[in-house]
């Protein structure tokens, strides 16, 4: 009886462990077609695709400069015989490290990118905006296209803004650091003699 009931045990173990992995293989599929462009079976003139873009996108890149975000994209797509023309309105906000005080901040962001999608032979790149892929293809993957997008969108320098008394919305402990540092820096006679060694040279 002992024995009946191991074996039923290691097997409703064995079924839920079959579940979990149809489960977390399902996640990965859905995840990886989420931004796929079926063109396949498709007529001919202007379709629209509209993609919804969050942290789980930006999860997938190891070290991503980006760490999450609410990002919405319109795809907006002619479609040719041999040919799709995209044009992507980017529009949202991501997350990233303040350049003063690595703090994770906001920053909003909004664009408008161009694609070109050919078929041909086989895999290659016409040119930057131009696509060539194998005229036995049936979708496209538009997720490396998106994640350089957004990144082109994000301004040089990603700093926290100021409040409305004029503050600045950093970590205020890396502020006052930085503080420190300057104020020593502007102390030690080494750089004042270094100053006026410039000064001579000018």
């Amino acid at each position: 009886m002992n024995g009946t009931k191991i074996e039923l045990n290691r097997y409703l173990v064995f079924i839920k462990l079959i579940f979990n992995f149809v489960d977390f293989f399902s996640r990965k599929v859905n995840q990886a077609d989420q931004y796929q462009i079926a063109f396949s079976g498709l007529n001919a003139g202007t379709h629209t695709f509209d993609f919804q873009i969050g942290k789980t996108f930006f999860e997938q890149v190891k070290d991503a400069e980006i760490t999450g975000g609410e990002v919405t994209v319109i795809v907006t797509m002619e479609k040719e015989e041999r040919m799709m023309d995209l044009h992507l309105a980017i529009r949202g906000k991501v997350e990233v490290p303040c350049d003063r005080c690595n703090e994770m901040m906001d920053v909003d962001i909004e664009g408008n990118e161009r694609l070109i999608i050919k078929l041909g032979d086989h895999y290659y790149e016409e040119s930057e905006d131009v696509q060539v892929i194998p005229d036995t293809s049936h979708q496209f993957d538009l997720s490396p296209f998106l994640y350089e997008y957004i990144h082109l969108l994000l301004p040089i320098r990603r700093v926290h803004p100021e409040d409305e008394d004029g503050e600045s919305q950093c970590d205020p402990e890396v502020i006052k650091k930085l503080r420190e540092l300057s104020e020593r820096h502007v102390q030690d006679p080494r750089w004042e003699a270094l100053n006026q060694l410039k000064k001579k040279k000018e």
